[in-house]
């Protein structure tokens, strides 16, 4: 087991409409598996992409542990200094979300290839549909679903143990949409553990080995 979260919850503080506390989730509690994707599926604002940032570290949770094992360590994130957060971000754990953040003017290949590994960055433009023409321009002038493969190319480039998706293929039609599918499957044979957010039916049905309805979670 790579990943646990036992009985997460969180709540956000509105400080700019007087401290009003907005609950959204509780008692999120799931594990995953090396080489194994759940798909978390549920209506938006359900708080599946929070749960995502809350792995990540991006957001703190106010109850409960989240837990990430690997090379013989584990550390709750929850708890964990952001010291150990970015520790984990640059060896352990993968996050592609649903919007390209580039720094302006960098090409498209060097935004890809952040590792320093250039002939597999190449290879995943590609294999991505990227034209070759493009890889010199910054991804700021590309269209929004030519922005969305480089941002996949760029999350799935490393080798992370643990891989968080938030829409992969929500900009893409369907000839790229099954890219996805096929390198997230080849994530999945290498023994890549993923959490995804995924609304397409098709697409669930191709990557899921388990399916969370986070409506479970909803706060009351």
């Amino acid at each position: 087991m790579i990943l646990e979260l036992a009985r997460v919850a969180k709540t956000f503080t509105m400080h700019l409409q007087g401290g009003i506390r907005l609950p959204i989730v509780q008692n999120v509690s799931f594990c995953v598996t090396p080489g194994e994707c759940v798909v978390l599926t549920g209506p938006s604002g359900a708080g599946k992409s929070s749960i995502l940032k809350m792995i990540f570290g991006t957001y703190r949770c106010d109850e409960g542990r989240i837990v990430v094992s690997h090379g013989g360590a584990s550390t709750d994130i929850a708890a964990a200094p952001p010291r150990d957060v970015l520790r984990l971000r640059r060896s352990v754990i993968g996050y592609v979300s649903q919007f390209l953040r580039a720094v302006p003017r960098v090409p498209a290949l060097a935004v890809v290839a952040e590792s320093g590994d250039s002939p597999r960055a190449e290879a995943l433009l590609r294999r991505l549909n990227i034209p070759e023409r493009l890889w010199s321009l910054p991804p700021a002038t590309f269209s929004g679903g030519e922005q969305q493969r480089v941002n996949i190319a760029r999350g799935f480039l490393p080798e992370r143990p643990l891989l968080l998706l938030d829409e992969p293929t929500a900009s893409l039609d369907p000839h790229n949409r099954q890219v996805v599918i096929d390198l997230i499957s080849e994530k999945k044979r290498q023994g890549t553990a993923m959490v995804a957010i995924v609304h397409d039916q098709q697409v669930c049905d191709a990557v899921a080995d388990r399916v969370i309805d986070v409506t479970r979670f909803a706060a009351a």
